[in-house]
């Protein structure tokens, strides 16, 4: 099988992150796994998931850092609030998870199941010959 390229953004001490984490574990994918915590993420790598999801969906409006920075008095636009997730990465919902071309929010295990199927499915070459001839 080849390898499908699969990224988690998220906290080693979010419980949300490490069910993603174990999802992929427990099906042998090896995982590229950032640490929000050490490396905050880029902007074009924000910019996948806000491209899908808008800049609201990837804000975190229950996260303790959120109401700890006045986020929730001040009213900024959600594009303003993500620019500040590139430094304030604890405002961001997670998981964010990217498998190919596709990316999610939170966790879904079934999306993600789907997701690698059509992954395989797309990587595995077609028989040798074509489909049977009739007689």
């Amino acid at each position: 099988m080849t390898t499908v390229n699969v990224q988690v953004f998220g906290f080693n001490d979010d419980a949300d992150t490490r069910k993603a984490l174990r999802f992929f574990s427990e099906r042998r994918i090896p995982v590229h796994f950032v640490n929000l915590t050490e490396r905050p993420a880029a902007k074009g790598e924000l910019r996948r998931f806000q491209e899908k999801f808008g800049a609201a969906a990837l804000i975190d409006r229950e996260a303790p850092k959120f109401r700890a920075l006045g986020l929730h008095v001040r009213g900024d636009s959600p594009e303003r609030m993500l620019d500040r997730a590139l430094t304030e990465p604890r405002i961001l919902k997670t998981p964010l998870v990217r498998i190919g071309g596709k990316v999610g929010i939170g966790v879904a295990p079934d999306e993600w199941q789907a997701w690698l199927e059509a992954e395989r499915a797309r990587a595995t070459p077609p028989p040798a010959g074509g489909p049977p001839r009739r007689p």
